[in-house]
């Protein structure tokens, strides 16, 4: 439940790199870490 709660607010947060196009590997280390934090959420929310 938590999770859930936490993807939505994420996905209105932060912004989504994958409509912009961004390139993994050019990615900075900010844009990583946030990267990182929206899976560890998705992936947390979908298996409860």
């Amino acid at each position: 439940m938590i999770f859930k709660v936490l993807a939505k607010v994420n996905k209105v947060i932060f912004p989504s790199y994958s409509k912009q196009r961004l390139s993994f590997a050019e990615a900075s280390k900010l844009q990583k870490a946030i990267i990182g934090w929206r899976y560890y959420v998705t992936k947390r929310a979908i298996n409860q």
